[in-house]
């Protein structure tokens, strides 16, 4: 039973600890170094796939080896690496499904907290280019009045999109 709370709670530590990490990977990564291919993310795109979705088979790639490699000499690290799977499944659910809407069935969230989520991406998305950009997060978006505050600071010279109304 104590065994079970134990690895239970590593996975869900892990699973918080990667909106951090999801955080800072997007701000000063994607936003940053990696901008070439989050820049497809930003730009109008046809088709399913956009370069961008190379960063989910980069991180894919990373929890399948801490499976692979670390687990059988950590037994611990089975639940890190299953806490950090479970955030990564969040963020196709909520990210790629309910934000972006690129699943073939639509969705408009009801719940405040979804909808808060989806307003600070659009928010996200409501100036050009990889500068003066607000909430970096995926799992967790700050107030939306002070997102938009914000963003009036970074880009006095307007937003576009849903943003500006």
């Amino acid at each position: 039973m104590l065994s079970a709370l134990f690895s239970g709670g590593v996975a869900l530590a892990a699973f918080l600890t990667m909106e951090v990490v999801a955080w800072a990977a997007h701000k000063y990564l994607m936003h940053g170094m990696g901008w070439a291919w989050h820049r497809s993310h930003h730009e109008p795109h046809e088709g399913w796939f956009e370069v961008n979705d190379l960063y989910a088979v980069a991180f894919g790639v990373v929890a399948v080896a801490g499976f692979v490699l670390l687990a059988p000499r950590w037994p611990t690290f089975y639940w890190i690496a299953l806490g950090i799977t479970a955030y990564g499944l969040a963020y196709f659910v909520v990210h790629d499904g309910l934000v972006h809407q690129r699943w073939p069935f639509r969705h408009r969230p009801r719940n405040r907290y979804l909808k808060r989520l989806v307003q600070a991406h659009k928010l996200h998305h409501a100036v050009d280019g990889r500068d003066h950009c607000v909430s970096f997060g995926f799992l967790y978006a700050p107030p939306v009045r002070r997102l938009k505050r914000r963003l009036t600071e970074l880009n006095p010279a307007g937003l576009r999109g849903e943003a500006a109304e």
